[in-house]
């Protein structure tokens, strides 16, 4: 596969001591037995203190079918490991941010960034950092939140960093689960798939993270759309990576196999074809990149189940996971979806270039659903929580899934 053998010469370039932004060296080993880029650490980052009560237990962290547990929601031997030990992939645990202009001096317009907005605070985490951390554990408007990215499924999800009252933060297990990210709570070290945000093993098994929107989109959107937001510093992480580079060359090819993929892929679409998916009330769809893309921007009104939604998607933004450098990857555009119901009235969406028409008011929407210009101007509509994703993840999860092609 094109994509295993092109990333070893950048995760083995690694320098043996990688600086990090605050002077302080740290060491750093070569994988020995995976391809994901591995870091420097050994151990788990230090446990954050809870502030209630969780239950108590052995640690599936280093035994997910330790007999004193709870039954695991997935068989053990469906965990695996990718490589790198707890953390060895380490999650940014105090995270900077600069302001905009800042980020305008190394950040490119087509460069793919995770944007969360609560309460009127946006951060954006540029992909070119997420993907060699997975795990940013953050505050935003006030929330706790563990904003994670997982290269091997190509997708991005946002939780609430609270189990039953209690704040913890979150790391990378350096096992998988399907081809994807596995996290543990810092806690009680339990096992959670970033897929869904659910505990499937440890004492805390069952237990589901609350998710929040958390789209990926262009950078020049995301300057347009939130001013004032704030942007993750790549110089103050605490780690020496190549920022910018792709560790995953090739990874975006619908034509290669997922890493450790031990599932059996749907063969509605291939394994590694992208797809936006949403799942609503016990009812799931997902669609081909194909089928709600355009020349240059496309307003797609649907349905999942009985819920109404709009599929925004307008050019722009860069695969990641494609070429050495982040920012020579092929335009695949960036992704909202949206309730069209604003004050109990549903809206029917077009476009006019790059921008969304609703044909009931004439108002003017961006791709995060403000409304730009006309009568709704300031309005927002509400975020429906989607995947840009591979069509392997998402119907591993969602086997029930429709799929909508081109």
């Amino acid at each position: 596969m094109r994509w295993r053998l092109l990333i070893w010469p950048v995760v083995l370039g690694l320098v043996a001591v990688s600086r990090g932004s605050d002077g302080q060296t740290q060491d750093a080993e070569a994988p020995t037995t995976t391809a994901r880029p591995e870091s420097t650490e050994t151990e788990p980052s230090a446990t954050t203190a809870p502030t209630g009560e969780l239950p108590t237990g052995a640690s599936a962290l280093n035994d997910p079918s330790d007999p004193t547990l709870p039954e695991p929601l997935v068989d053990p031997a469906e965990i695996i490991s990718g490589g790198p030990p707890p953390d060895g992939i380490p999650p940014i645990d105090e995270p900077s941010f600069i302001p905009i202009a800042s980020a305008d001096e190394w950040l490119d317009d087509a460069e793919p960034v995770v944007y969360l907005e609560i309460d009127g605070e946006a951060h954006a985490y540029p992909v070119q950092v997420l993907i060699w951390h997975e795990i940013v554990n953050d505050t935003v408007g006030g929330v706790p939140v563990a904003v994670t990215y997982c290269p091997l499924c190509n997708s991005a999800v946002s939780y609430q960093r609270v189990i039953d009252g209690v704040e913890t933060t979150f790391g990378t297990s350096g096992r998988l689960f399907a081809s994807a990210l596995v996290m543990y709570d810092r806690a009680t070290e339990s096992l959670w798939t970033h897929f869904d945000g659910r505990a499937v093993a440890g004492v805390l098994t069952g237990r589901q993270l609350d998710p929040l929107p958390s789209p990926l989109l262009a950078w020049s959107d995301f300057k347009d759309a939130f001013p004032d937001g704030v942007v993750l510093d790549r110089a103050a992480t605490g780690f020496g990576r190549p920022y910018g580079e792709n560790p995953y060359t090739g990874y975006d090819d619908p034509n290669t196999t997922p890493f450790l993929f031990r599932g059996t892929v749907d063969d509605r679409a291939q394994a590694k074809q992208r797809v936006v998916g949403v799942a609503v009330d016990g009812a799931a769809r997902a669609w081909t990149l194909e089928a709600i893309s355009g020349d240059v921007a496309r307003a797609t009104n649907t349905s999942v189940g009985e819920t109404p939604v709009v599929i925004m998607w307008k050019v722009g933004q860069v695969t990641a996971l494609e070429t050495g450098q982040i920012v020579d990857g092929r335009d695949v555009g960036s992704v909202g979806v949206f309730s069209p119901v604003v004050d109990g009235e549903m809206l029917t969406f077009s476009t006019d270039a790059d921008v969304f028409v609703d044909a009931e008011t004439g108002s003017s929407w961006d791709v995060t659903g403000t409304a730009v210009a006309g009568p709704l101007a300031g309005s927002h509509l509400d975020q429906i929580h989607h995947l840009d994703t591979f069509w392997f993840s998402w119907s591993t999860y969602q086997p029930a899934t429709d799929l909508v092609e081109q």
